[in-house]
């Protein structure tokens, strides 16, 4: 995979199925609610909130809901107390992965996760164990269809990012601060472009490629991760991801 972008794969999501679909709304959801309740309601004097909103409206969730789970999130309408954890640990052929779960029950979550590392040929590693493989930076994927690569370097470069990635021929990546997100989400949306993505993320600096049925393994690892409502996002650098149909 040339870069870091993932746009197959998160294309491949965002066709998914409608319960697919819903599963990502619930997890955004949460993210919201835990934000809200860190910070406040207000996206203007809360910055988490604010990065939150911005990466539930790349991956298409109505403003509704995002008003409906903030107006929620704000009131008495949930005792739930979630805990943010990351988990590190090794996929087949020594694949470096980062699990970041919020959870209401850490025992479960665990074991849940040292699951499907073991079920998929991995295992769960110790706090530190990958993670020097990573460095979190903000990420925002646009949509590269008749957009003139000259001209969204400049805009970009000049509303502040940090990088601008063109090796992929779907998207222009466009690396922020990890706190810059959803001022460079709003700013190449207001300038017209279709921003697909928008996060923090853990980037990995070298990337590890598999073959045969650790492509097979890896894959179905992924999917257990990806279905569980108390994982919010998974992070890894396998390289060849898009040979796992």
């Amino acid at each position: 995979m040339s870069g870091h972008s993932k746009w197959s794969t998160i294309k491949r999501k965002k066709e998914k199925t409608d319960n697919a679909r819903a599963k990502v709304f619930t997890k955004i959801g949460r993210e919201i609610a835990v934000a809200v309740k860190e910070g406040g309601a207000d996206p203007a004097g809360n910055s988490k909130l604010k990065d939150v909103i911005a990466k539930a409206k790349a991956a298409n969730v109505p403003n509704d809901n995002i008003e409906r789970i903030i107006k929620k999130a704000a009131g008495e309408g949930s005792s739930a107390v979630y805990e943010e954890i990351i988990y590190e640990g090794y996929g087949p052929n020594g694949v470096a992965v980062v699990v970041e779960a919020l959870t209401d029950n850490r025992n479960r979550t665990a074991g849940d996760v040292r699951h499907y590392f073991d079920k998929y040929g991995g295992n769960m590693g110790q706090q530190g164990s990958v993670m020097f493989m990573f460095t979190r930076q903000g990420v925002v994927l646009v949509d590269a269809e008749d957009v003139d690569e000259e001209k969204i370097m400049d805009f970009a470069l000049e509303a502040g990012a940090e990088d601008v990635i063109t090796d992929d021929e779907a998207v222009y990546d466009i690396r922020t601060g990890v706190h810059d997100v959803a001022d460079m989400a709003e700013a190449l949306t207001k300038a017209g472009y279709n921003v697909v993505s928008a996060q923090a993320e853990y980037v990995p600096a070298t990337y590890t490629r598999l073959e045969g049925d650790d492509i097979t393994k890896m894959g179905k690892m992924l999917e257990m991760f990806e279905d569980n409502d108390d994982i919010q996002a998974v992070w890894h650098n396998w390289e060849n991801e898009d040979d796992y149909e």
